[in-house]
């Protein structure tokens, strides 16, 4: 069975436990067999970033991958975004990483928004929209121009500093449309 590096128990040199990282290039189980398994998606190289605008920050968080991630914890998700009216913006990004010409990059980034306000334990999200983001990311589309710019801009700084050899390797049409360089 597979290890995952972001699934390890390890710690750095300061003893602290070491952050989510994002999940780099695997291999594909399905490759040139028409066995089980094919036809299926492998997540494997997606990773979810949460953007919150009201903190101002953004941060790996995989349990977003099953609706569980530190925001989306006891909250009941509704299609009416009235109920939340007085929620907090989120945004779970869905990030793959995969070869751009012959080098690895951030191949797919598609924003997905949340609202939440945790006094009624309740939240708005619409599943179809998180799946086709899912989806689009996959296949190396871009979808974050409806993110507002703030989020953008935080979307940008944190995927830069994350790992500047991928973001040098990025296609310049993601570096626009979150406005960094």
């Amino acid at each position: 069975m597979k290890e995952f590096d972001q699934f390890k128990n390890q710690k750095d040199e300061s003893g602290d436990k070491k952050k989510n990282q994002f999940t780099i290039i695997k291999d594909d189980s399905t490759d040139g067999h028409g066995g089980y398994g094919v036809g299926s998606i492998s997540l494997e190289n997606m990773t979810p970033v949460i953007v919150d605008p009201n903190e101002e920050e953004a941060y790996v968080d995989m349990g977003a991958l099953h609706a569980r991630s530190k925001v989306e914890k006891r909250i009941k998700f509704i299609t009416d975004r009235e109920v939340v009216a007085n929620g907090l913006l989120y945004w779970i990004v869905w990030v793959t990483v995969d070869y751009v010409d012959g080098k690895p990059a951030f191949y797919g980034v598609a924003g997905s928004e949340i609202v939440v306000d945790r006094s009624i334990k309740r939240g708005y999200k619409l599943m179809p929209e998180h799946v086709n983001h899912m989806d689009k990311s996959l296949k190396g589309h871009f979808v974050v121009d409806h993110m507002d710019e703030k989020s953008k801009h935080l979307l940008g700084e944190y995927l830069k500093e994350f790992k500047p050899d991928l973001w040098e390797n990025t296609k310049q049409e993601l570096k626009d449309s979150l406005g960094v360089e």
